[in-house]
């Protein structure tokens, strides 16, 4: 049965430092306004978050702050305290049944409001954003302690993924009856949509023939940018017709622009969502070459375009992809991303059955059932009536 509707509606508060419609920094500003827009459509659903103007939109109520800092600490720091005034402002008469907090940035806000019904889910760790490595900066131990803290005072914990769920464990000690499994959800429409493949190849040069294959994310070392680059020449070997794609912002485009000199490669930096999705259903495949992925977004929105991908065998992508039949999951390594792409490259058939058999997988990762099962974890810490 429909959990969204099948119990008295609550009031929820979710916390995020990003959102699609505000500022927007990677995959958390996906994840958490499409699951406040799928809570919305049964309970009252309140957003806080970065930005400097109040708005509704998709019955979603937004309640905005504008912070300052002369670091990320202070940053999130002041974020916390404007963000805490602004929830007072609506718990009034009517005070919120459920807050939802998700990621460390908000954790001084957290801290003062732990008394609550409070869920705090983990979207990642720092751990994990640097590449699985301790990092000796004083900034990373702030951020771990803070993530440990978040843990130890939830009532309840949510994960992306089991990966996640063990690294959670190790990092920080959280009592494993406190975590759960909820992983993120996709709009499959948003992504399945009819284009003129030629055409959009033709906008970037490329022949209508030609494979296309695409790498879309931030430029980070957490996400591996650099291994598919690394790799586009050892595919070439064997198919010296192909192009690719690198589209995404981040720190590593001047490392990355002189990393792809002299292979066929574009490098765009950041694109806006209506041109992904064309160049998503343009690509023949996508690769997702990631040092640590604790879910990984990108894997869902290729799946709803069909698309074959090409996935290291790391965290979320590999419990999600089954091997040869959603995706094909590899070595992180260079060597081991041309390899996939080259067996898809040398068995067209199989590509094309690949992208569809994982196109209908997609199909349980609705943000309408990821939303249902998120309303039974914030029903479990509710006093009985």
């Amino acid at each position: 049965m429909d959990v969204l509707r099948r119990f008295k509606p609550l009031k929820i508060a979710i916390f995020s430092w990003e959102s699609i419609y505000t500022e927007r920094v990677g995959g958390l500003s996906n994840a958490t306004t499409y699951l406040a827009q799928s809570l919305a459509k049964y309970h009252e659903v309140h957003f806080f978050t970065r930005g400097g103007t109040d708005f509704t939109l998709a019955n979603v109520h937004y309640h905005t702050w504008n912070p300052s800092g002369s670091n990320i600490i202070e940053y999130c720091n002041n974020l916390s305290y404007g963000l805490l005034s602004r929830f007072y402002e609506h718990d009034n008469e009517k005070p919120f049944d459920i807050l939802h907090f998700n990621d460390w940035h908000l954790v001084e806000a957290f801290h003062h409001l732990q008394h609550r019904n409070c869920v705090f889910s983990y979207h990642s760790t720092e751990y994990g954003r640097n590449g699985n490595k301790h990092g000796d900066w004083w900034e990373y131990h702030e951020i771990s302690s803070k993530e440990w803290y978040c843990g130890v005072i939830a009532k309840i914990c949510t994960v992306v993924s089991y990966t996640l769920q063990h690294e959670v464990m190790d990092l920080y000690k959280i009592d494993p009856e406190k975590l759960y499994m909820i992983p993120n959800g996709i709009i499959i429409e948003q992504f399945d949509v009819c284009i003129d493949t030629a055409e959009v190849k033709h906008h970037y040069g490329i022949h209508y023939l030609a494979p296309l294959i695409l790498y879309i994310g931030r430029l980070t070392y957490q996400k591996g940018p650099d291994i598919f680059v690394q790799a586009i020449p050892m595919i070439r070997d064997n198919h010296w017709d192909i192009q690719a794609i690198v589209a995404g912002g981040g720190g590593m485009y001047d490392y990355l622009k002189d990393l792809s000199y002299g292979k066929p490669v574009q490098l765009l930096g950041f694109i806006q969502d209506s041109e992904y999705i064309r160049l998503l259903n343009a690509a023949d495949i996508v690769v997702i070459p990631s040092r640590n992925e604790p879910f990984g977004i990108v894997l869902l929105e290729a799946w709803s375009a069909a698309k074959p991908v090409v996935v290291s065998n790391v965290g979320g992508l590999s419990e999600n992809v089954t091997d040869y039949i959603t995706g094909i999951k590899v070595d992180c390594t260079p060597e081991g991303i041309a390899w996939g792409v080259n067996w898809y490259l040398n068995q067209p058939n199989q590509m094309k059955k690949i992208g569809m058999k994982a196109q209908s997988e997609v199909q349980h990762y609705s943000w309408d059932l990821i939303a249902n099962r998120m309303v039974y974890v914030y029903r479990s810490i509710l006093p009985s009536k």
